[in-house]
């Protein structure tokens, strides 16, 4: 049975404010955002502030993934050979010092839309030389090729959400492989780039298999690291097991530390790309 929501995350999710300049510029050069797409609850306060995390190659996904909030692909669509002009110049209108791109996942295109991560990472740094780029990328089913165009476009982070512990990724992610996910970071981490991850807590998960995937994705190279609670984003999504308190995100922000994360957030509404700059330190 779902928990029922507490009081004051219901605020976080629902205070509107002052966002209405990026959702204008988003809808003017009809750009994604994981912000909108996912459901993010901390979308309001990024678009006050002039950030958005940015979302390629469509809306629509190719896994079936129980947590999320991307709606299904009903149908292959080409990339949009025109969406790394608009990203750039999105990013260059807003002022972004640091730019996180994603993707939905889309086994349907041949190498999974590798080549049009690499393709924004290129024209980004063309228009803002000065902007740091992270690729927040799906695994690609561990596809050698396209892992190699990712690496050509020279990230300065390149992350890879791992999103459950391994006893529950059977149940939370039934297309996707927990291996292939471990071993992507390794290749990221093997190639020379910083690697990223992250996870969500209040799926069932029991705490000594937290820490075990703690100490595996430090063992697979990454660097950085970011935990949140699991918010279910529509009814058809997996039920809410338990809202953890914020104690418990202080104790993993600290376990963490001592396993050797370079740095770790961890918290309710911690996101990968929430105050992904400020990460990266």
């Amino acid at each position: 049975m779902e928990q029922a929501i507490p009081s004051w995350i219901k605020k976080r999710v629902s205070s509107g404010g002052d966002s209405e300049k990026v959702r204008l510029l988003l809808r003017e050069l009809s750009i994604n955002t994981v912000c909108e797409s996912a459901v993010c609850p901390n979308i309001y306060e990024c678009f006050r502030k002039g950030y958005a995390s940015f979302m390629i190659l469509g809306n629509g996904c190719t896994r079936n993934c129980r947590f999320c909030g991307v709606s299904p692909l009903r149908k292959t669509v080409l990339p949009d050979a025109e969406e790394p002009e608009k990203i750039a110049l999105a990013v260059k209108k807003l002022g972004m010092s640091y730019a996180v791109i994603t993707s939905p996942t889309r086994d349907d295109l041949p190498d999974g839309g590798a080549g049009h991560f690499a393709a924004v990472a290129e024209r980004i740094r063309r228009f803002n030389p000065e902007t740091k780029i992270e690729l927040l990328i799906p695994d690609f089913k561990g596809n050698a090729e396209s892992l190699k165009k990712i690496f050509s476009s020279k990230p300065d982070v390149i992350s890879h959400n791992i999103e459950t512990t391994a006893s529950l990724y059977p149940y939370v992610r039934p297309s996707s492989d927990y291996g292939t996910s471990i071993n992507v970071l390794k290749e990221v981490k093997k190639n020379g780039f910083i690697a990223k991850s992250g996870f969500m807590l209040g799926l069932g998960e029991k705490r000594e298999d937290v820490l075990s995937l703690m100490y595996e994705l430090k063992g697979a190279g990454c660097d950085y690291l970011v935990i949140g609670q699991y918010l279910r984003p529509s009814k058809k999504a997996l039920p809410v097991k338990e809202f953890v308190k914020e104690s418990v995100f202080r104790e993993m922000e600290e376990t963490g530390k001592k396993i050797g994360f370079k740095n770790i957030f961890a918290g309710t509404f911690y996101r990968s790309s929430y105050m992904a700059e400020k990460l990266i330190q």
